[in-house]
């Protein structure tokens, strides 16, 4: 999150959580609280896009080969993830 512009960063709150902005007390103050699990897939992790669960803020991510996989990965599922609803 830190390598993220603050668009980007603003950006995977929505994709996360479905709201732009964090609460007054930032992360801590997520009711309920942010939750990253890894997310089971057939096949290469690399192959998958991580998925999310905004009513309860839960983020699933593949276990990923590289930091730069998971970056490119992420910001792709949010870009194309905005506005839509899928199941996973």
């Amino acid at each position: 999150m830190i390598d993220f512009q603050p668009n980007e960063q603003r950006a995977f709150l929505k994709f996360v959580t479905g709201c732009p902005r964090l609460p007054v007390g930032g992360f801590k103050a997520l009711h309920p609280r942010l939750t990253v699990v890894k997310k089971s897939v057939d096949g290469p992790p690399d192959s998958y896009l991580p998925s999310v669960m905004t009513c309860v803020n839960y983020l699933k991510l593949p276990d990923y080969s590289t930091t730069q996989s998971l970056r490119s990965k992420l910001l792709i599922a949010i870009s194309e993830g905005q506005n839509s609803f899928h199941l996973s």
